[in-house]
């Protein structure tokens, strides 16, 4: 099936969309002061990267934000 011009534009448009949502709603604050800088922010990430690897649904980025609110970043 081909697409026509508006079509595909529309369908690019809405997955810009939800990449601009889902990096929009991504932690990068610590509650903690003394912790919330970009050294302590990678290593928390890698840790949750390493307790939840990649999935090809994209499911991994929901739990990867859930480990990140659990260790602390709003």
């Amino acid at each position: 099936m081909r697409f026509t011009r508006p079509a595909s534009h529309f369908l690019f448009i809405i997955f810009l969309l939800s990449c601009l949502a889902a990096c929009a709603g991504f932690p990068d604050k610590n509650q903690d002061s003394s912790k919330n800088n970009v050294e302590n922010f990678r290593k928390d990430l890698k840790e949750c990267k390493d307790d939840y690897p990649e999935a090809g649904s994209g499911v991994h980025i929901r739990e990867w934000i859930n480990c990140m609110n659990l260790k602390g970043w709003k």
